[in-house]
């Protein structure tokens, strides 16, 4: 009897130790979790002060203005178009605004943020490129704007990029937030459509706003930084675009000056701290990707990496490649932009 009263009260000594010792290791590992949480918040508060950073951007405002319509253009086959402006900085804004010829149905007509891809500051023209593009989602009774962007056109203001300065970005959010101002759109079906550099801002819009149910990227440029890098610019094979003088002129912030004075792109804390995909857990909003397998000017890669990216993180994301197609998506062209105004359909309607 003694010696089965030894062997229980050891037992129950080495259970409790056990015990002890997963209570000290649970606690270990969660303090060394809220730890390194506070260390990469702090990281990234370093930075948030820095106006390319998603920090800084998601704690500006973007108010908007109602819209101005500056021209009435000829209707399309079901809308009525317009040249409008709005502000954004203090600064005249341009752009193309679509409005259906039907009565609004209750609550108001889904809206679409049109995001266009580089085309050269002085040579951009409001009513030209991207016709097909933007009478697709038209003629499906949305309401669409496409902004012009800062120094593009004849908005007001200096042609900064969208890679290495927030002017752009400023830009879309505030050309977002005039449209949840019109009375006949319904502010709570508001998706948004990118292409090119369009795309970078798509998904970066996408980390610092709410408001966007739904979004599609053509060709975006979707990665990091260190992808970019990597990906793009280490590889392109037809040589960068050449600024133009009035682009030299507004001291255009550039990569060359961002790599003097942080280093080439790579996983520290200041490039993750700029870059969309550090936040890709934020993101609530379904997403269609869409990309030519021969698009010379950005590669497919980033767009099959963001796609993986949001997977693995259990996001609701489509990828759609098109064999032998371009940029532009010449090629399956038709069934891009159905695949596109279907997206948008079920999302927003």
């Amino acid at each position: 009897m003694k010696k089965t009263s030894k062997i229980i009260f050891s037992l129950a000594i080495f259970c409790a130790i056990i015990f002890l010792l997963a209570i000290y290791f649970s606690r270990t590992d969660s303090d060394t979790e809220s730890s390194n949480n506070a260390l990469e918040k702090t990281q990234q508060n370093k930075y948030a002060t820095l106006p390319l950073s998603i920090e800084y951007q998601r704690n500006q405002s973007y108010p908007g203005s109602d819209f101005k319509i500056e021209k009435t253009l000829a209707d399309g086959s079901n809308y009525h178009q317009y040249v409008a402006s709005y502000q954004s900085d203090g600064l005249k804004i341009y752009g193309l605004l679509s409005v259906p010829i039907a009565p609004a149905p209750v609550g108001g007509y889904p809206a679409i943020i049109f995001n266009h891809g580089y085309i050269p500051p002085e040579e951009y023209k409001t009513t030209e490129r991207y016709t097909a593009y933007f009478d697709a989602f038209a003629r499906e009774e949305y309401v669409i704007f496409k902004p012009d962007y800062r120094g593009n056109g004849d908005s007001e203001g200096k042609p900064e990029g969208a890679y290495f300065s927030s002017a752009y970005m400023t830009d879309v959010l505030n050309a977002l937030s005039s449209v949840e101002k019109m009375k006949e759109v319904n502010k709570q079906k508001i998706g948004m459509w990118g292409h090119s550099l369009g795309g970078f801002l798509t998904l970066r819009a996408l980390v610092i706003s709410k408001d966007i149910k739904a979004a599609v990227i053509w060709g975006g440029v979707v990665g990091s930084y260190k992808d970019m890098s990597d990906d793009w610019w280490a590889k392109r094979t037809v040589p960068s675009f050449t600024p133009s003088q009035r682009e030299l002129q507004s001291n255009r912030p550039s990569r060359q000056s961002f790599i003097k004075q942080y280093g080439n792109p790579s996983d520290d804390e200041f490039w993750r701290a700029i870059s969309t995909t550090t936040y890709i857990d934020d993101i609530k909003t379904p997403i269609q990707l869409h990309h030519g397998l021969s698009d010379e000017t950005v590669p497919p890669i980033l767009s099959q990496k963001l796609y993986n990216l949001l997977k693995e993180r259990g996001k609701s994301v489509e990828l759609y490649t098109y064999e032998g197609s371009d940029h532009n998506i010449s090629l399956g062209f038709d069934q891009a932009i159905t695949r596109s105004v279907d997206f948008f359909n079920k999302y927003l309607k």
